[in-house]
């Protein structure tokens, strides 16, 4: 079972204020690059992630700018850990559909 932990601050996207993110570390990226194999739309790969006490289902998106994986954070997730913009948050992610 493919699992990784790892620290990231939380920023906003540019284009839509709306959301928010992580960036993947470059060598989480690498891993999830090497285990995922064939992968979804856009290149995203599914994952459940937990953050505090929060755990829930979503999908990392590649960002080539970075040469890595974006994660959003939905609202429901912020609010439930109060995780502002600027926070660095903890992030437990595992693969989902990797053996």
């Amino acid at each position: 079972m493919a699992q990784f932990e790892f620290t990231a601050e939380v920023w906003v996207a540019p284009a839509d204020d709306a959301w928010r993110f992580v960036t993947v570390p470059a060598e989480v990226a690498d891993d999830i690059r090497m285990m995922a194999g064939p992968r979804r739309g856009f290149g995203s790969v599914r994952v459940e992630v937990t953050v505090g006490r929060t755990t829930w289902r979503t999908s990392v998106f590649p960002d080539s700018r970075k040469d890595s994986y974006i994660l959003p954070v939905k609202k429901a997730v912020r609010d439930a850990e109060g995780i502002h913009d600027g926070d660095t948050v903890t992030v437990k992610l595992r693969l989902v559909d990797v053996e």
